[in-house]
């Protein structure tokens, strides 16, 4: 018999600062480590004021982790220190494995307004130092599923009633869906008990978990122990990211934009930044 998982904890996202004097809203971050594990970071970025946004992300170093900004609305354009080069637009996907060290920038180019995530994926310890890697996936890669209740499911990451996302070779092997639903509708899923496993509402609000406890827009639901999980539209759609994987339980170390298993690894890693020896 499917135990329904609780909504253990939910929390209200918060405003920031960040780049270059971009303002954001913070689901989690830092300070919840290692309750989401292996997602390490959650940033929604949501103005339709240029002036809260376009200083956007200059040239800044990633190691150790991967990192998913998946765009609703608005142009973003990316460059890194491996050559890869693009824009993504509305209801793309970039997907970046940092691994062993890359300095990349992250530049909206939208004046009307921009709205999208950055999600942080924490890698394992035999993967750190794995080489580079740059996946850009355009919209109309990306499938949906569509079932009888009018909900529908865009599958960016793992797998949904048996229709795979594109994003591939992703060290964690997480599932990442955008899912929206009508009105008064119910949404369930079967997800293994081994996995850490939340949700985050970015339009609408909605009844989460075992109790159908109120999340409201700009909350994320982190779930309890159980293997099934239940979400309940109200009085108008409900719009949310669900994102679930197995944790890595290993030890963090973060420090900015590095994220190792030990203060001597980020020792080093800032030590080659600074000394020009961080690119592998």
């Amino acid at each position: 018999m499917s135990v329904i998982r609780s909504a253990k904890k939910i929390l209200k996202a918060s405003a920031v600062l960040e780049g270059a004097g971009v303002k954001l809203d913070r689901v989690f971050g830092y300070n919840e480590v290692p309750l989401f594990d292996p997602f390490l970071l959650l940033d929604h970025f949501n103005s339709q004021n240029p002036s809260d946004y376009m200083a956007g992300f200059p040239w800044h170093p990633h190691r150790g982790i991967e990192t998913v900004t998946y765009m609703l609305d608005g142009q973003v354009e990316h460059g890194d220190s491996i050559g890869n080069k693009g824009v993504i637009e509305s209801g793309d996907v970039q997907w970046m494995t940092a691994g062993s060290g890359i300095i990349h920038q992250e530049m909206p180019k939208s004046e009307t307004g921009i709205n999208g995530f950055q999600l942080w994926v924490n890698l394992p310890a035999k993967d750190k130092m794995t080489m580079p890697r740059y996946q850009e996936i355009k919209s109309n890669e990306i499938p949906v599923v569509t079932l009888e209740s009018g909900c529908s499911v865009k599958i960016i990451c793992g797998q949904f009633s048996g229709v795979r996302g594109p994003v591939s070779n992703i060290a964690a092997n997480p599932n990442y869906l955008d899912i929206q639903m009508p009105e008064d509708e119910v949404f369930e899923l079967d997800i293994d008990e081994s996995k850490n496993a939340f949700a985050y509402v970015y339009c609408g609000e909605g009844l989460f978990g075992e109790n159908l406890e109120l999340a409201e827009e700009k909350s994320a639901v982190l779930f309890g122990p159980g293997d099934r999980i239940k979400i309940k539209s109200q009085y108008s759609p409900l719009k949310f990211l669900l994102a679930y994987a197995n944790p890595l339980n290993e030890p963090v170390a973060w420090r900015g934009p590095i994220v190792m298993n030990s203060d001597e690894e980020l020792k080093k890693a800032f030590w080659e930044y600074k000394n020009d020896q961080f690119i592998k």
